[in-house]
């Protein structure tokens, strides 16, 4: 287990091979979050503290480059998916954001790499408020995480959504005589029961043909006692839920979590949505990684949760606006001994090109023998 929290400042490729051989992680990860680029052809920087599109500033200005796309693109996110899935745990997610126009290709590579039958979600995410452009097309308000497990097995915290005033109205359409809202559901379900206790007589009453009763005996006489069964005219029993003892409505896979207005770096997203996500694939033990890192929102989302953390990037934009977030939630984070740290990696090496070569249906285990550059350690 990682007894500490990591910043790397370095490409990631290079960053996520020194997490497996350097740091041992490989099969340690719970959860992976990545944003990569969209494969838009532009590159963004960052100008007077707000994101901006390079048009606007100066070349040295650059927060990242998103100039890759086709083939090139899906070759440069498919060696990077390949040690991100070392990395991961047997319980572990990865969720991956991105954008309509190369969603569905991206789709099919991580179905490659993760396998078919570990594909959990398309999550559709509405990011903005609609758009009334004058041209050929629907207006897009809405991008898509693919979310995918290593296993079965994988952590799930079930996460709820709380029902809204038309919700409650129009689920819970009865109100008790002390004021409550509820609404009533059926004691049987289908299947019967040869010989079991669901299958008797419940206060002189047997389930209809071809059901069975949907706790025993015992169950149904104490909710009965209690005051949770409602008793129709014609003497049908059914289950009372009350509105006021429910965590709330399931949630579905379509996400209203819009991007901040004004945003600090290209590439930030709703925190919320961040901690929906670590929230409901790991636990406070786990380490969440994010090798495109950005502004840190994932990192922010973890430290909120009480989990380990490791964000990667290569901006240097990018760190800044991580650090800076970061003190905000904690000051002075950093620290020579406060457990947290920040290193710079060598960018470009013999180690980056040789992944290059990576075979299609596994990782060589020469790949990480090479011996990594000795990090260099940033403490305030």
């Amino acid at each position: 287990m990682l007894s500490q929290s990591l910043l790397l400042q370095s490409d990631n490729l290079v960053g996520l091979k020194y997490l497996l051989h350097e740091k041992a992680l490989r099969g340690k990860i719970d959860l992976i979050y990545i944003d990569p680029p969209f494969a838009t052809g532009i590159n963004f920087s960052v100008l007077n503290g707000r994101a901006a599109t390079i048009s606007a500033a100066k070349n040295g200005d650059i927060a990242y480059s998103d100039k890759l796309k086709g083939d090139e693109y899906l070759s440069f996110l498919k060696e990077r998916l390949l040690l991100l899935r070392e990395l991961l745990s047997a319980q572990g997610s990865i969720y991956l954001h991105i954008d309509y126009k190369i969603g569905h290709y991206v789709k099919v590579l991580m179905d490659e790499v993760f396998g078919f039958q570990n594909f959990r979600n398309d999550i559709t995410r509405i990011k903005c408020n609609p758009k009334n452009f004058k041209k050929i097309g629907y207006g897009n308000v809405k991008d898509l995480i693919l979310f995918y497990t290593k296993s079965a097995n994988a952590i799930w915290n079930e996460p709820y959504q709380d029902y809204s005033k038309e919700d409650v109205l129009r689920l819970f359409p009865k109100i008790s005589a002390d004021g409550r809202r509820y609404t009533t559901v059926p004691l049987h379900a289908p299947g019967e029961t040869e010989n079991g206790d669901s299958g008797k007589a419940f206060k002189g009453i047997m389930p209809p043909v071809g059901r069975h009763w949907r706790r025993d005996i015992a169950t149904l006489e104490a909710w009965d006692r209690m005051g949770l069964i409602e008793w129709s005219k014609t003497g049908n029993p059914r289950k009372i839920i009350y509105a006021d003892e429910q965590q709330g409505k399931r949630m579905q896979d379509i996400w209203e979590f819009k991007d901040p207005q004004y945003p600090e770096y290209p590439t930030e997203k709703n925190l919320k949505l961040l901690e929906l996500i670590v929230k409901t694939s790991s636990n406070e033990d786990s380490i969440v990684l994010d090798c495109f890192c950005g502004s840190g929102t994932t990192l922010i989302a973890a430290q909120n949760l009480n989990r380990n953390w490791i964000g990667i990037d290569q901006s240097e934009a990018a760190i800044a606006a991580t650090k800076k977030k970061l003190d905000a939630v904690e000051k002075d984070l950093f620290y020579e001994a406060s457990g947290y740290e920040h290193l710079i990696l060598p960018g470009k090496s013999a180690l980056q090109d040789k992944a290059r070569v990576l075979d299609k249906q596994a990782l060589s285990e020469d790949l990480f023998g090479l011996k990594e550059p000795t990090a260099k350690r940033l403490v305030r």
